[in-house]
């Protein structure tokens, strides 16, 4: 797996960081929304170089210009409902991508640490033989994702496959290598060091889902 760690280059995008980690400023779930999607644009304006171009010529009022467009035919899936924000800052961006959505969440069977990933929904155009935007806020121990493309995979084979991530886990980020094809590609604005005991990056944020759009019954 490729891992484009784009918050290792100082840029605007560490204001937008600092931001959605601050404990304070995440209290508005407006300003953690926006900021979680402009992450996306961030990520999503890195990403658009590893697309394939052609050249097109466009007409204007007073002659015509050669230019190279993006001519990859783009599914965006995002895992609900964390990935909802991270989703529309990649929509900005890639505004005629076919979209798709996927659910997943942590389950405590005996309300212990110890959890399992369930995945009850998925719904999607077809996505075989095409470029599938994989989004997920954050990337813990990396067991959502494996979960959701096992589930996806059912579905078609992409012809090529980008994850985009928040904040990951270095932990997490190892477990995906392992479990996704060779050809994948992270690309991700935050690498922590660890895990909790609980599953949850340190330092992370907390729970991306509670911040964005209010707390959950426990699962």
């Amino acid at each position: 797996m490729e891992i484009h760690h784009i918050g290792a280059h100082n840029s605007v995008l560490n204001t937008f960081i600092a931001e959605i980690r601050d404990k304070k400023i995440q209290k508005d779930s407006l300003r953690f929304r926006r900021n979680i999607e402009r992450i996306g644009e961030i990520l999503g304006y890195e990403l658009s170089k590893a697309l394939s171009y052609s050249e097109v010529s466009i007409a204007s009022p007073l002659g015509s210009k050669k230019v190279q467009l993006p001519n990859n035919d783009l599914v965006l899936c995002s895992i609900l409902r964390a990935g909802l924000p991270l989703h529309q800052g990649l929509l900005n961006y890639f505004d005629k991508a076919e979209n798709g959505f996927i659910s997943a969440y942590r389950h405590h069977p005996n309300n212990e640490d110890e959890f399992e990933i369930v995945v009850e929904y998925f719904a999607a155009p077809e996505i075989e033989n095409k470029t599938l935007l994989l989004a997920d806020p954050m990337l813990a121990s990396g067991q959502s994702l494996v979960a959701v493309y096992e589930a996806i995979k059912k579905n078609g084979t992409p012809k090529e496959l980008h994850i985009i991530a928040v904040i990951g886990a270095q932990e997490g980020i190892d477990f995906v290598a392992k479990n996704f094809p060779e050809n994948t590609h992270l690309w991700i604005a935050a690498i922590d060091d660890k895990l909790n005991d609980k599953g949850y990056i340190i330092p992370g944020l907390g729970d991306a889902g509670d911040l964005a759009f209010g707390p959950k019954l426990s699962q």
